[in-house]
């Protein structure tokens, strides 16, 4: 079975790439890391694949309206090609507070773009874009005598149609705070029929889960880490619409009121604690469907708890 791991180096990028050599050689099939705020996780990497060459490499994910689908390719090919083929690329339509409050762009009809993004992108990743479409309108082609390899697509997803359309135009998905029965439930019925539309099955699907954990002897300040983190996800409407189809509407009212995220949500979406509670987290995803479950050790590397936990779940 294969495990994954989300790697955000946090303050230090030479601790991220340090642990990115570590996580290869504890056997972990690939690592991912995250690009919202933080730095640009191409180049995030580009410098972990500089300094490993087996552990499969992907970004979970990238926001597609900032960024043209053609630039997408480019960086993307460039990426493939300076790490033999071991990228994979992950994008998202993000969310309104931070496309149109903190950016100054539209985010306007999220499953329309998304499909017509995709559709350019792997023109571009291929012989050439010519689209005409409603958001997307390109004539381009990459002027290379020889294609670097093209990655596979994932596209993060919460609601049902985001998943319908990961499974009909994607080839895998990837998921953040869905508890393991949404998986199952929810989001493994919605891929099958998007997959269904594609005339296609799961069969070779990557759906890959972020699996927040901490494995520690000291779980009050991880709980307290995964809450504060929790509290960023809480405010925005995709996140709370998934959480409350979840059935955490109490959870969701109780942060409305306090403005803390409840220690309850806290343990259901992740695990903290010893080796045990981590490895059944681990295992609930799996059964729920994930194939490839992705430790993302709570907070960032210097968290006491970070490597150790990291380390824990090699071979899981």
């Amino acid at each position: 079975m294969k495990i994954a791991a989300f790697l955000s180096p946090g303050q230090d990028l030479a601790a991220g790439t340090d642990l990115a050599r570590h996580a290869e050689t504890l056997g972990y099939e690939s690592v991912w890391v995250t690009h919202g705020l933080g730095r640009d996780s191409f180049l995030v990497l580009a410098a972990y694949g500089a300094v490993t060459t087996r552990l499969g490499l992907g970004n979970g994910v990238v926001p597609i309206y900032p960024r043209h689908p053609v630039a997408m390719a480019q960086a993307a090919l460039t990426l493939s090609e300076m790490t033999a083929g071991r990228f994979r690329l992950g994008l998202g339509v993000s969310h309104r507070a931070t496309m149109e409050s903190m950016l100054g762009l539209t985010l306007r009809a999220p499953l329309g773009t998304m499909r017509e993004y995709v559709l350019v992108l792997r023109g571009a990743l291929g012989a050439g874009a010519t689209f005409e479409g409603k958001h997307y309108r390109v004539q381009w082609s990459l002027a290379l005598p020889t294609r670097p390899p093209a990655p596979p697509i994932y596209l993060a997803a919460l609601s049902t149609g985001m998943l319908e359309l990961a499974g009909e135009i994607g080839d895998g998905v990837i998921l953040w705070l869905c508890a393991p029965a949404y998986v199952r439930d929810i989001a493994l019925p919605a891929l099958e029929r998007g997959r269904r539309r594609a005339g296609k099955t799961l069969d070779g699907f990557e759906i890959v889960a972020a699996v927040p954990l901490a494995v520690t002897d000291e779980p009050v300040p991880a709980l307290a880490a995964f809450s504060g983190e929790l509290a960023r996800y809480l405010v925005l409407p995709f996140y709370r619409a998934m959480l409350e189809a979840s059935g955490f509407g109490a959870e969701i009212r109780a942060f409305d009121r306090d403005g803390q995220a409840p220690e309850a949500l806290a343990r259901a979406l992740g695990a903290v604690g010893d080796a045990s509670d981590a490895r059944a987290c681990v295992t609930a995803y799996r059964e729920a469907g994930v194939t490839l479950p992705a430790v993302r050790p709570i907070t960032f590397p210097d968290a006491p708890w970070y490597r150790r936990t990291l380390e824990a779940a090699a071979g899981w």
